[in-house]
């Protein structure tokens, strides 16, 4: 399919901002959007058959994510909903229609939704994950649709397109649109993309029971009420709830903490020195690193590219622009970077400064908090998403849990990018929580571990 030709580090940084004059996708730029945020990008044969890789980072390799499409007519494709097809890059007809109107009013008229060609709609798939990380999958499916995210909003500001994340909308209004069988699937956000010259916009439609028949993921399914419980206490019933959510969530205020004593800012590779490899290239060859080489080294130059082009822009309707509000806050230790003394960091993104916590070689201790896994102990860096999840709560509602999940997992999908992009390697972790929060204290008391992303050089296995 055709590519943009735009450098990742780019695509990674910059959003494109929606126009009067309108950005509309076509069929190939709908095609490139959902192969590289989903479609297959790797397949390895094994004795046991073959495995099957897709185009962003996920817990296990499970990919219990899946990508609808509600569309008016584009070129080269009719108005409808679609469910997208990885296995062949297909998207398979649903309802035929413009159904456009029922999410704008699912969403309480959210302008992005209200005025974009095409909307993505991304849900989750229970079993398909919990079969491995039982109730914890709750968790996965914020960090695994967010790192699917930050492939989507990339190769979108690489085609030209405005790309917004949309939190808020009425669960069982989108659920009832694609026919979910809410037991197993569930709707977990909305991606407005592109923006319409016309203000114009249909009314909501009808939307019946599909009945369609749908393949079981294995011969039996386990149910964890916990997740199905989490699900609810964090659905919103109604446009008014929609519209005061987005509202309150925009009061939040996060109290920073005074400056350090010793902060070292960052220095990002000039332009000139940055790769020029397009998103599409970085996405076809990102992986997640098996082992890490624990006698290489990585640059600050390196390491401070990678945390400013993640960090610079994420649109999102739960996320106060004018401010450049964050949910998570960005922890790292640092083992091997060449510039930076190893030891614990606060990432101030404002002043864009790595703070000193505590100076130190701490690998054994990085080990122990990747659940005792070698991984973050041979990486260059750790870098640890930490959340004020009371003060969060407090101010979205139980909402507020999806949210932050989802912003970290985006961020370290556009960190995951701009490592790849540079030559490097990066994997996902889980972790244990009360001891991330414990090491990184006081600096993190009353925080909570949300997601580690673990940064290197991968060891290159020898040939026999």
């Amino acid at each position: 399919m055709p590519q943009t030709g735009v450098a990742a580090l780019a695509a990674i940084s910059e959003q494109v901002p929606p126009t009067a004059g309108g950005a509309v996708p076509d069929l190939q730029d709908l095609a490139r959007i959902l192969f590289f945020s989903a479609g297959i990008t790797k397949q390895r044969k094994y004795s046991g058959g073959e495995i099957y890789f897709r185009a962003a980072a996920c817990t296990g390799a499970l990919y219990e994510i899946e990508l609808y499409v509600v569309t008016g007519d584009l070129k080269g494709l009719d108005a409808g909903v679609y469910h997208f097809n990885p296995a062949d890059v297909s998207v398979r007809l649903l309802r035929k229609g413009d159904f456009r109107g029922n999410l704008a009013q699912a969403t309480a008229m959210e302008p992005a939704v209200a005025h974009a060609p095409v909307t993505i709609v991304c849900t989750g798939t229970y079993w398909r994950n919990a079969w491995k990380y039982a109730a914890r999958t709750y968790r996965h499916l914020g960090w695994d649709n967010g790192t699917l995210l930050a492939n989507m909003q990339a190769v979108a500001a690489a085609s030209g397109l405005p790309a917004q994340v949309a939190l808020g909308f009425v669960d069982a209004e989108v659920n009832r649109l694609l026919d979910l069988e809410t037991r197993r699937e569930v709707s977990l956000c909305l991606v407005p993309m592109g923006r319409t010259a016309d203000s114009s916009l249909p009314e909501p439609r009808e939307a019946p029971l599909l009945g369609l028949e749908t393949i079981p993921p294995s011969k039996r399914e386990v149910e964890f009420p916990a997740m199905l419980e989490m699900h609810e206490a964090s659905s919103l019933a109604s446009e008014g709830e929609v519209a005061l959510w987005r509202e309150a969530g925009k009061q939040l205020i996060l109290p920073s903490s005074a400056p350090g004593r010793e902060e070292v800012p960052l220095q990002p590779l000039w332009e000139e020195e940055k790769p020029k490899d397009t998103i599409e290239q970085v996405i076809l060859r990102r992986g997640s690193t098996r082992t890490f080489d624990s006698t290489a080294s990585i640059t600050l130059a390196q390491l401070s590219t990678i945390l400013d082009c993640a960090t610079r822009s994420l649109p999102a309707d739960f996320l106060e622009p004018s401010i450049q509000l964050r949910l998570n806050d960005i922890y790292l230790i640092a083992h091997s970077v060449q510039g930076l003394a190893p030891g614990a960091y606060f990432f101030r993104r404002e002043r864009k400064t790595l703070e000193l916590l505590k100076p130190g070689k701490f690998r054994a201790e990085a080990g122990r908090l990747g659940l005792e896994q070698q991984l973050p102990a041979d990486a260059c860096v750790d870098v640890f998403f930490l959340a004020d999840l009371k003060r969060i709560l407090e101010a979205y509602g139980n909402r507020g849990y999806r949210a932050v999940q989802l912003e970290a997992g985006t961020i370290g999908g556009k960190m995951y990018l701009a490592a790849y992009a540079l030559g490097l390697g990066a994997s996902g972790l889980t972790f244990f929580d009360d001891e991330v929060i414990e090491f990184f204290s006081p600096h993190a008391k009353g925080k909570s571990a949300i997601f580690l992303l673990a940064m290197g050089k991968p060891l290159k296995r020898k040939s026999h």
